[in-house]
């Protein structure tokens, strides 16, 4: 099909000249004062931690049929419990609810909510309740946190090792810079943080990371022509050439996020919402926050030319 009859198609110029690097001072300003806000979001408001992390009470259910997801929380609501969760186990008529009790006793409110759920679910049969502790629960944080610190170790050590020191804490810096922003919003926002959220986060950092990765490829592919060439216009060049790779391939991630972000349901936004937010910063902070650190710490351009590889015969 012709562009003409779909300029969509092709709403990037083959070209462009824009200069990226003249807005990174004033971007600089922008992010550190973003990430201040985000510290102090995270200090003030704190997380709205999810059951995983601040415990409470689990109990599972099996139904004739389908689990009737949505009357199950239509009728957790109207009991008034604090937070409650259903979401859908391995098979399609079994399921789980959690929520946070009240009292000191964690099982207190279950016979209640069982008697409930037995007259608008008819034939629905539980499992005996399991309560959640904090000792667990502080467990499971910390366990996500050295999840996150051991994958940001093994990108700076992959990125020194495949490009240039300062190549690799210009990534970390700025992968540090989008998972700051992403937890100041779920922060600010108060939007639940759960097993699911830390899921989301190490998604990020392999998104982010993926940019990266790309950005600095075409960056040193350009050092190795244009040795002469000021590192700053260079960069300007590099991000120009992939413009339009990046625009792409934001657009489709954006697009299929989109639709769970919207009707996926109070289960999935939390973690669609993370997603999406930190690849939109995740592409920002790869143009942004880590291309101005290595115009300010310099690179080494003895490397030898690129040179095309022999046509087979």
């Amino acid at each position: 099909m012709s562009t003409s009859f779909w300029p969509l198609i092709k709403f990037v110029p083959a070209q462009t000249h824009f200069k990226f690097t003249r807005l990174a001072p004033f971007l600089a300003i922008v992010s550190a004062v973003a990430v201040i806000a985000s510290v102090a979001s995270f200090f003030t408001n704190h997380l709205n931690l999810g059951l995983d992390f601040k415990g409470g009470t689990v109990v599972e259910f099996s139904t004739p049929g389908v689990a009737p997801l949505a009357q199950v929380r239509a009728a957790l609501g109207k009991a008034g419990l604090k937070d409650p969760h259903v979401q859908g186990l391995g098979s399609p008529n079994t399921a789980k609810l959690s929520y946070s009790p009240e009292g000191a006793d964690p099982t207190a409110d279950v016979p209640k909510l069982e008697a409930e759920l037995a007259r608008q679910v008819p034939g629905i049969q539980f499992k005996p309740p399991t309560a959640v502790g904090g000792k667990v629960s502080t467990e499971l944080f910390i366990s996500g946190m050295e999840a996150l610190a051991i994958a940001l170790g093994l990108m700076l050590l992959y990125i020194w090792f495949r490009f240039q020191l300062q190549f690799g804490l210009g990534a970390v810096i700025a992968i540090f810079h989008d998972l700051i922003l992403t937890v100041g919003m779920l922060s600010f926002l108060q939007i639940e943080f759960s097993m699911t959220s830390i899921a989301a986060l190490l998604t990020i950092i392999g998104y982010s990371m993926n940019e990266k990765v790309i950005t600095f490829d075409r960056l040193r592919e350009n050092l190795r022509k244009y040795k002469r060439t000021a590192l700053r216009d260079i960069i300007d060049l590099s991000e120009n050439e992939r413009l339009s790779r990046t625009l792409i391939t934001g657009s489709t991630a954006l697009l299929a996020l989109g639709g769970m972000l919207f009707f996926g349901g109070q289960t999935l936004f939390p973690l669609v919402f993370a997603m999406v937010f930190g690849i939109v910063i995740g592409t920002y902070s790869s143009i942004y926050v880590a291309l101005p650190i290595i115009l300010v710490w310099g690179v080494k351009r003895d490397d030898p030319e690129a040179k095309p590889l022999p046509a087979r015969p």
